[in-house]
């Protein structure tokens, strides 16, 4: 995208004041989406987006500019408003780029090769099954997306890194009618990698899932309320500890004590069956990068080992900050925006129990298959996520569909309450993370775990 002689002379003139550090971030990304509803095709764009965000630390300051323009003149005026934000610092010199490193893309189908035709046929494909799970299903919607984004990073520590990034995803949303009213199923799959993810996974399975996902919660009873047992499903369990904990072991809040976390590294934070990874370099998975927004390399990193907070996740900002390297966790939505700590894959690793053996001692409880969204205070930890698919458990069995309801808590509390981890990890649906108004891909995982004692907000008297 931009030529090297280029990338050192833009580098050199952002550090011509005084600055202590400079980056270039460039990226050119490709995306098509598509959206069916109700049997016919809504919408289908496609798009392209190109420019370069740089960025001038001086001290404690930080100058930023981004520009859709690749010439070597916008990118110095860029360099040059960045620098004048910034101010001066100590003063430094760059070091000489290396040798570019190119993350070598996987072979993959790239997606822009594949006719329209194709991705608006998974789309009727995926309606149609929906349709025949029952004629309580009253309505359909599907979308397909897939992007192709070739990355360059390059800054003033010598750091030269190149990288193509492409994705896929699919999801269903279904809608159920009958004599209590109406109930929602959503399933979605999404892969780092092109259109031969859908040679691995059937979309009419998917829809047929969120249908009967809705069409069991026509039956569903009102959710107890009150402290008990809750058994979470393998996959779905992911998203609760990346918001409830994950958050809290971002560097940046960590550096503004704004984490339960702060100051605990080598304390037992969680039960000892707990060990919380955040692993940049996991296969396909939605959260998997070769490198970070700031051109480091994705790593696997052991945050909670055996209950015991092992470290945080950093990126080049905090880590340059404390005589640290980058855990590879500094990320940004785009080229208009500032890159900051945040995670990939997270996940909790697997135990040694079965998970029928979690469920049949488990005497008096809830049973989540799926979470939805939820929300969490990184300073105390307490958060909130809705059920968007639970069962009671009564006697040790699975019984009765429940509404939607709650799950509420404290994140630290909760690592510490889990008291059974099956043998069945896996990892969950795609998800997107918001922060500061960044939103980026990130994955989650879990097996069947077992919380002692949880909050469930429900509405059953």
């Amino acid at each position: 995208m931009i030529d090297t002689d280029v990338v050192e002379r833009v580098l050199a003139s952002a550090l011509a004041h005084g600055a202590d550090f400079a980056e270039i971030y460039a990226e050119d990304k490709r995306s098509t989406s598509a959206g069916y509803d109700d049997g016919r095709v809504e919408q289908l764009t496609s798009g392209r987006d190109r420019g370069a965000g740089i960025r001038v630390i001086a001290g404690e300051r930080t100058g930023f500019a981004h520009t859709a323009d690749l010439t070597a003149d916008a990118l110095l005026h860029a360099a040059g408003v960045a620098a004048a934000a910034a101010g001066k610092g100590s003063g430094a010199r760059a070091t000489a780029l290396g040798p570019p490193s190119a993350s070598s893309d996987r072979a993959v189908v790239i997606p822009d090769g594949i006719g329209k035709d194709r991705k608006v046929a998974l789309l009727a494909r995926a309606d149609e099954a929906a349709r025949a799970a029952g004629s309580e299903i009253v309505q359909v919607s599907a979308g397909y997306g897939d992007s192709r984004k070739h990355v360059l990073v390059a800054n003033t520590d010598g750091v030269l890194a190149t990288d193509t990034q492409t994705r896929v995803l699919f999801r269903v949303s279904t809608v159920a009618s009958g004599d209590s009213g109406m109930q929602t199923g959503y399933e979605s799959f999404g892969r780092t990698g092109g259109f031969e993810a859908f040679d691995q996974v059937d979309v009419a399975d998917m829809a047929a899932t969120a249908a009967q996902r809705a069409i069991t919660k026509l039956g569903a009873r009102p959710t107890p309320s009150g402290s008990m047992p809750v058994v979470i499903a393998k996959g779905t369990g992911g998203v609760l500890f990346h918001e409830a904990c994950g958050h809290g072991l971002e560097a940046d809040h960590i550096a503004k004590g704004a984490s339960v976390y702060a100051g605990k590294v080598g304390e037992l934070v969680a039960s000892p069956l707990v060990t919380l990874v955040d692993d940049g370099t996991m296969g396909d998975e939605w959260g998997t990068l070769a490198i970070d927004d700031e051109g480091n390399p994705t790593r696997r990193n052991v945050l909670i080992k055996d209950g015991v907070l092992t470290d945080y996740m950093w990126d080049l900002l905090r880590a340059r900050k404390d005589a640290r390297r980058s855990s590879g966790n500094g990320r940004r939505q785009s080229y208009r925006h500032l890159p900051m700590v945040r995670m990939t894959n997270t996940f909790v690793l697997a135990g040694n129990d079965d998970p029928d053996d979690i469920i049949a001692t488990t005497a008096n409880g809830v049973y989540v298959k799926m979470l939805g969204g939820g929300s969490v205070n990184t300073a105390t930890g307490d958060f909130v996520f809705g059920m968007t698919e639970a069962y009671l458990i009564e006697n040790g069995r699975i019984t009765e569909p429940l509404r939607e309801g709650n799950l509420i808590g404290n994140g630290p509390q909760v690592l510490r309450d889990i008291d059974m981890l099956g043998d069945d990890f896996a990892m969950g649906s795609p998800g997107t993370c918001g922060k500061d108004g960044q939103g980026v891909p990130v994955g989650t995982g879990q097996p069947t775990l077992r919380v002692a004692a949880l909050t469930v907000g429900g509405t059953a008297a």
